[in-house]
């Protein structure tokens, strides 16, 4: 039996096995700012620290700060690979956010010149540092919004209004952060 022909086809699977897992590793591990959940963040940033948002404004929610505090952690540390950091000026990243302005206006008046919806909004300035490279990754404002029915809903709805906003805050934060790679 000749052997020659087994052994060189076993060397030359072997080799295509080689190159293509090296391949695959190449093209999967790109710039290593890949994450499965669609956010990119740069190989050397590690930890990030998310002191509580400065609350400047005028909004009658005493947590707005925390809980936007806590809608920010949640998305960076449970949709990244990043872990939280307690020290603002050792983590490789930080992010801060002033809330500026909260309004609560009418957009709809009835005939009775009541108003039948509300908008909240919430203005943010935020600003996103790459502390190991020393560069901001983002600094700019964002706002969040939502309608509800003040006949209705009262002050249990602008509250809930206030939390939607919220939410849309720190969705719109983390995806501009995580997407300019």
């Amino acid at each position: 039996m000749d052997f020659s022909l087994f052994w060189h086809s076993t060397q030359v699977r072997a080799v295509r096995a080689s190159v293509l897992v090296l391949a695959l590793s190449l093209w999967l591990g790109g710039c290593g700012a890949y994450s499965f959940s669609g956010a990119t963040i740069p190989s050397d940033i590690e930890t990030i620290a998310i002191p509580i948002v400065d609350d400047r404004s005028t909004s009658p929610f005493s947590s707005l700060s925390n809980d936007l505090t806590d809608l920010l952690v949640q998305r960076f540390v449970n949709q990244t690979r990043l872990s939280l950091s307690t020290d603002n000026a050792g983590a490789d990243a930080r992010l801060d956010v002033v809330v500026r302005r909260y309004t609560n206006e009418p957009t709809t008046v009835g005939g009775d010149e009541r108003a039948t919806a509300n908008r909240v909004t919430i203005t943010v300035d935020v600003e996103y540092l790459d502390q190991v490279n020393d560069e901001v990754f983002l600094s700019r404002s964002f706002s969040g919004s939502s309608d509800y029915s003040p006949v209705e809903d009262g002050l249990e709805g602008n509250e809930a209004a206030a939390q939607r906003a919220l939410t849309d805050l720190a969705d719109n934060i983390f995806a501009q952060a995580t997407s300019n790679w």
